[in-house]
């Protein structure tokens, strides 16, 4: 636990090992001036406000218990993906 520039508690977990078993992503985040150049001409842009909230993807269930932590009141997992993991980002994307 950390405590934040505003004084309230956050966790924070370290994926260090669980992300060097985990397969390496081989498709990378795409290059911004190529999707910029995609969408000229159409008449709609759709988005997501990332900066705004966050769109939990949900784990399968059988991925649940490599990402559990113990605490003095049990054993807990995340339901989530949680930010941190090796193929988060290109999920999350």
């Amino acid at each position: 636990m950390v405590m934040k520039t505003n004084r309230k508690w956050q966790m924070y977990v370290d994926f260090t090992y669980l992300n060097k078993v985990c397969l390496k992503d081989s498709f990378s985040l795409p290059k911004i001036d190529i999707l910029v150049d995609f969408i000229v001409g159409f008449k709609f842009l759709s988005s997501l406000d990332a900066n705004f909230r966050y769109h939990q993807i949900p784990l399968h269930m059988d991925d649940d218990e490599k990402t559990s932590f113990i605490i003095e009141e049990g054993t807990y997992c995340y339901r989530v993906m949680p930010f941190g993991l090796k193929n988060a980002r290109a999920t999350y994307q």
